[in-house]
């Protein structure tokens, strides 16, 4: 094992970190808009890699919260919508992240993201979560132009960091990711940071299951 790529929404960064600001903004009502939100991104982002319509992930992360909000019938008003979606841009990290990636780093392995989200929007998570300098390459779906889990995507881990996909771990703690990264020849990491959540039933299971960053130097 030469290199560990991650995922950065949902594995580095808490997609629900934005919770307080939707109940702050919209009392009662603040869970369903922000769980409705991710759902939607996901979704969004399969539907348009399935219609060959690409937008990037900055463009599906606003339609998904325009969606959300009218779904629930809430006023999303210009000054709302922009607080939230700046909310995005410094997602917090999980509390595993920067000892795990920093104990990882120690090891001598080179460290990158591979992320369906826009360039702009990783630097920005990056830089405010405060490891960007543990990072050798943040890679991003928009050179290619479709979403995970397009066996495209996988391939740039090895394009961008000079590695065999053989020699290359995968971290993701969306299941649907590690299917979609092991079928594409690379070793794959769950990190099951629910426990009551099972594993997916698509036929390219993780080699590994553990359920913190800071689990992986024992595995490596």
């Amino acid at each position: 094992m030469k290199a560990l790529v991650f995922d950065a929404y949902g594995t580095l960064f808490d997609v629900l970190s934005v919770t307080s600001l939707c109940e702050l903004l919209f009392p009662g009502s603040g869970t369903a808009l922000a769980v409705m939100w991710r759902s939607k991104q996901l979704q969004y982002s399969l539907l348009r890699s399935m219609m060959d319509r690409y937008a990037d992930f900055w463009q599906v992360t606003q339609d998904a919260l325009v969606y959300a909000a009218r779904a629930l019938q809430l006023d999303l008003t210009a000054d709302k919508r922009a607080r939230l979606l700046d909310a995005y841009r410094t997602l917090q990290a999980f509390p595993d992240v920067k000892p795990g990636l920093e104990q990882l780093k120690s090891q001598g392995l080179s460290l990158a993201i591979l992320s369906n989200g826009a360039p702009p929007m990783l630097a920005s998570a990056t830089r405010s979560a405060g490891i960007d300098g543990l990072l050798d390459a943040v890679i991003s779906v928009d050179d290619v132009k479709v979403f995970k889990p397009s066996p495209r995507v996988y391939a740039l881990a090895s394009a961008r960091l000079g590695v065999a996909a053989g020699a290359i771990g995968f971290v993701s703690s969306n299941g649907w990711d590690v299917a979609g990264a092991a079928s594409a020849g690379l070793t794959a990491f769950w990190i099951q940071r629910s426990a009551a959540e099972p594993a997916e039933e698509l036929g390219y299971p993780a080699a590994r299951v553990v359920h913190a960053i800071t689990d992986l130097p024992g595995h490596i």
